[in-house]
């Protein structure tokens, strides 16, 4: 039985559809069989890995409303994964799924029957708290919420924690949040340690390590339609997701979890994290924590 994680934030430019190519790489180059869903109508995941979106006949707009099964539509890619694409037909998808009884349901039902035939499914949500977000929710067993380091990137983390706890509720009990991902991250900059900081002491959630480095590698690999495992397989961008698949797959030496955190309950709110020692500048938007961390520690990174 597949494994799904679903890779949300209602904030564009975070990171998402980068983090489920780069990891679907990762887990594919660890012998996993992985299926990624493009859940997002701009359908930038089914671009970055080759496909043309505008030429497509079949995308998961077709599954999603009924008319065909999941195993019909899906198209393999040249970095091991299989991809259920998209195109902007899912626009009109929501509207539809509204008024249909179960609409929440329909992507889980989909993925039942296939999941013998995966290991892991990653689901790319698109930038809202929609249906289709939601959809990606009721399906998956965990949630990664991306985050770019910067001041107003944060605001929407504890408004999906509350759909979330929403889910929880109402149409996926077992959701659990794996953590929070710090993506586009500047070592250099106090302000994104502050940044990170600032989310594992408001929102006691899990800061999955190690962060994702800004680089330009990130940004060339779409055009050759690759992820950046292929493109730049050296890369430190390239090794912090295998990092995280390794970590997922359970091959890891750790969780991928700063230290001292852990999957929270509910919502993913767990227990305050144990951040180790740094001394930092902590911009006035940040609560500093009885306890101040440093650079080379659990949100240590570099550009690379």
């Amino acid at each position: 039985m597949a494994r799904v994680l679903a890779v949300a934030n209602q904030k564009g430019g975070v990171a998402k559809t980068t983090s489920v190519a780069s990891l679907g790489a990762a887990l594919s180059e660890l012998g996993q069989r992985v299926l990624l869903v493009d859940l997002d109508p701009q359908a930038c995941l089914t671009f970055s890995l080759g496909l043309d979106p505008d030429a497509l006949e079949l995308s998961v707009h077709d599954v999603l409303l009924g008319r065909l099964p999941a195993g019909i539509v899906t198209r393999p890619t040249p970095d091991g994964a299989d991809l259920l694409p998209a195109t902007i037909e899912l626009a009109g998808c929501e509207a539809i799924l509204l008024s249909r009884t179960g609409r929440e349901h329909v992507l889980r039902l989909a993925l039942d029957e296939v999941a013998d035939q995966y290991d892991f499914v990653l689901v790319d949500c698109p930038p809202s708290l929609g249906v289709l977000t939601i959809n990606g929710l009721t399906a998956a067993d965990e949630v990664v919420i991306p985050l770019q380091c910067e001041t107003l990137s944060h605001r929407g983390v504890g408004q999906l924690l509350d759909t979330v706890a929403d889910v929880q509720r109402l149409t996926n009990p077992r959701l659990r949040v794996r953590g929070v991902l710090p993506t586009l991250f500047d070592a250099r900059t106090a302000h994104s340690r502050a940044v990170v900081l600032d989310v594992a002491t408001r929102y006691e959630v899990t800061i999955l390590e190690p962060p994702i480095a800004r680089s330009v590698r990130f940004a060339e690999a779409p055009g050759l339609g690759r992820s950046i495992l292929t493109t730049a397989s050296r890369s430190k961008g390239a090794e912090a997701y295998r990092a995280h698949a390794r970590a997922i797959a359970g091959q890891g030496s750790g969780t991928g979890a700063a230290p001292g955190t852990g999957p929270g309950t509910g919502p993913g709110r767990g227990g305050p994290p144990r951040l180790p020692d740094v001394r930092l500048p902590v911009p006035p938007m940040a609560r500093p924590p009885a306890r101040t961390v440093g650079p080379d520690a659990a949100v240590s990174g570099a550009p690379v």
